[in-house]
């Protein structure tokens, strides 16, 4: 049996304990199979205590941190996403109708729209998923009274975000199309700004209320909620939002032009409610410190998702099926990433303090170590690789027989989507692995800050190589149908 220890020291108030940090692997497992304990370095010494941003290290039922078993963690990832991908097709066939709706030809720039609104929605409410996971797992919400103030707070920070970052959105792709198009519109303006802020607000309050009610019950049945939460809230998230979006950029277009000050009042009416909300949020001991350190991850997310947009802005023009394949493969690759940022983000919680990378694990490491054998979560990146392939294969032959009324998939084509796909959730699950732990090192906590880079990357990659992939099979003229 090899033992490896190291401890964990923090400089906050000299009364805090050493802890030390015994990892027990028993003869022939690897790391990704051990088990750990922490242990204090002295007797009577116990979890170690600091203040704000400083996490506790969790006390978990004996002192020990044991990994889920490949099976558990399969069976409690697999329906949640099966039913997610379920609703991605439903997405990416909802968006192919509403294409050609009044409304999205005439105010092309929604397009643009699409992909930052879709990964706001998913990172607001994945970072909620992934900070209430982390809760749950540290023991936090055993009291309905904890777990109601988290409720409050977390709903009300994700308000404030998703009306600063909706606005924010919607000027971005009017900046775009006015620079596309050479000329501005302000009806157009004010329609996507009221559209953008009123699908942002409303999604995220719906799929909040989806979330919490996941991870409470969740960890009242004593499964992990890091693998149940996220891709519960997406199999109808990027549904609703589209839906959401195309009925309300509907209702807003028939008005745009002769009650246009109607769109105005409700843009200034949601800024009104900001004040409120913000004083929620900083009365609320769970979600203060999000509101000052949340912004700069969500915004830069936004930029990036806002590429995404660009592609498909574009792309879409080419190739009009491009719409239908598009939400799958960028929703399967930020649910199937973000499960593993909770994960990597709950461990280190559990086992560490912010700025100290735990000894079971190491932030700089091969795409084999991290995505095969050799870490701790190399178990689970393996499963989620596997059920990437799985359900692709099933998501591509339905979404395609759904839109045409019949099987029009080609080897070539079908050979060409599951490569993108593979290589994204590759690329997205190694970027997890060492953005988190450089967050962790540099003091950032990962579950405010990881799933808006690594979703909004997602977007990009996914919209990008998808887009390769119809270009590829074009010049080979070996087109998918169009």
């Amino acid at each position: 049996m090899d033992v490896f220890r190291g401890s964990v020291k923090e400089g906050v108030k000299s009364t805090i304990p050493v802890v030390s940090a015994v990892i027990i692997m028993p003869q022939g497992a690897n790391r990704d199979e051990t088990f750990w304990r922490l242990t204090p370095s002295s007797p009577g010494a116990g979890s170690l205590h600091s203040v704000a941003s400083i996490d506790t290290v969790a006390s978990t039922e004996n002192g020990i941190i044991k990994p889920e078993k490949w099976w558990s963690t399969t069976l409690q990832v697999a329906v949640p996403f099966f039913l997610a991908g379920i609703g991605t097709i439903g997405a990416g066939l909802t968006l192919g109708v509403v294409q050609n709706w009044a409304v999205f030809r005439d105010v092309t720039s929604l397009l643009i729209l699409v992909p930052p609104l879709l990964g706001l929605k998913g990172n607001l409410d994945m970072c909620l998923a992934s900070r209430l996971s982390t809760q749950a797992n540290m023991g936090k919400m055993d009291s309905w009274r904890e777990i109601w103030k988290m409720i409050v707070g977390n709903v009300a920070v994700v308000q404030v975000q998703a009306i600063v970052a909706a606005l924010l959105v919607s000027l971005f792709a009017v900046s775009m199309n006015a620079i596309i198009d050479g000329w501005f519109n302000l009806n157009h303006a004010l329609l996507l700004s009221a559209a953008s802020i009123t699908t942002a607000t409303s999604s995220c309050f719906i799929l909040d209320l989806v979330m919490i009610g996941v991870i409470v019950v969740t960890h009242r049945l004593h499964m992990n909620p890091d693998n149940l939460a996220t891709p519960v809230a997406a199999s109808i998230g990027d549904v609703v939002s589209i839906s959401l979006l195309a009925q309300i950029a509907s209702a807003f277009f028939h008005i745009h032009d002769t009650a246009y000050w109607i769109l105005l009042v409700l843009i200034v009416i949601y800024l009104l409610l900001l004040p409120f909300w913000i004083y929620i949020v900083l009365n609320n001991e769970y979600t203060r410190p999000v509101l000052t350190s949340g912004w700069v991850p969500v915004l830069s997310a936004l930029i990036i998702s806002g590429l995404g947009g660009l592609v498909l802005d574009n792309v879409v023009d080419l190739y009009s099926s491009f719409v239908v394949f598009q939400p799958i493969i960028n929703g399967i690759g930020g649910n199937l990433v973000s499960i593993q940022s909770s994960r990597i983000s709950t461990m280190l919680h559990q086992s560490s303090l912010q700025g100290i990378i735990p000894p079971h694990t190491r932030m700089c490491a091969t795409p084999w170590a991290a995505l095969f054998k050799g870490l701790p979560h190399a178990s689970t990146a393996r499963i989620l690789i596997s059920m990437n392939l799985t359900g692709q294969v099933m998501f591509l032959f339905v979404a395609d027989y759904i839109h045409w009324g019949q099987s029009t998939v080609t080897a070539a084509f079908a050979l060409s989507y599951l490569t993108v796909s593979l290589l994204q959730v590759m690329i997205l699950l190694y970027t997890a692995h060492l953005l988190i732990h450089l967050m962790w090192k540099w003091k950032v906590d990962p579950d405010n800050s990881a799933i808006p880079f690594l979703t909004a990357l997602g977007d990009v990659l996914g919209s990008s190589l998808l887009a390769l992939a119809f270009f590829f099979l074009d010049a080979l003229h070996l087109p998918y149908s169009n």
